[in-house]
Formats: structure tokens, C-alpha cells, sequence
């Protein structure tokens, strides 16, 4: 429980920092410029929150390398869901990453946790 519980704080302090940079972004870029962008810094920030706070594991370089693996998921999901947001329903693109974003975490979680954790480990803890 305790490991839920820190993976979506860590998740939240991930999307705040994606949502500014995505911000700070789009001032200069298109929506999916912008958002590709702040995706690819806040998941190095969060591979180092998730290794310290989450599942308390040293982070590698193995892991570093993996970890994008467990963003290819978000990274459908959201940017599925932001053109969907933005170019099907006209909604705008100011929310539109943030509303994407909740479908993705589930997935994520799991994603994430097999490769931070050892394969023995991981499947006790599951």
C-alpha cells in the first residue's frame, strides 16, 4: 500500500512538473511539440523520484534505459488522448494533457514496478 501511495505522489508531483513545462512549451511550440517535450523531462525526474521514494532501489543505468518502456504506455495513452481532446473534440489545448493523463496511470504503475523491481521481488510484492 505504502508503495500506491508514494507512486501517486510521486505521480503528482510528476504531472505538475510536466503540466508547467508543457506550459512553458507551448508558448514557443505546437500543443504536440510541447507536449513531447515536457513528457521526455518530467520522465527523467520521475525515474529518479520513483527510484528513491516509490520502490527504493538504487537507480542503474540499466534501469534508466528501461524506464522509457514503462512511459510507452502514457505516452499512447496521452497522446492519444490530448489529440483526441484537442483535434476531435475542440476542446483546447490548455487541460487537455492533464485529463489525458489519469487513463495512463494504472498502466503505468504496473509497467514501471516490473522493471524498477527485481523479477523475484516484483512478483512477491504483486
Amino acid at each position: 500500500m505504502r508503495q500506491i501511495l508514494t507512486f501517486a505522489a510521486v505521480g503528482a508531483v510528476n504531472t505538475v512538473t510536466y503540466y508547467l513545462l508543457y506550459l512553458l512549451f507551448l508558448t514557443a511550440f505546437p500543443y504536440l511539440v510541447a507536449h513531447v517535450l515536457a513528457f521526455v523531462l518530467s520522465m527523467v525526474g520521475s525515474f529518479f523520484l520513483n527510484a528513491r521514494f516509490t520502490y527504493r532501489t538504487r537507480p542503474t543505468w540499466r534501469k534508466f534505459l528501461l524506464f522509457p518502456l514503462t512511459n510507452v504506455s502514457n505516452f499512447v495513452i496521452t497522446t492519444a488522448g490530448v489529440y483526441l481532446i484537442v483535434d476531435v473534440l475542440h476542446a483546447g489545448s490548455r487541460f487537455a494533457p492533464l485529463l489525458a493523463s489519469a487513463a495512463a496511470v494504472p498502466v503505468t504503475y504496473v509497467v514501471s514496478r516490473r522493471v524498477m523491481l527485481p523479477r523475484v521481488e516484483s512478483e512477491t510484492i504483486a
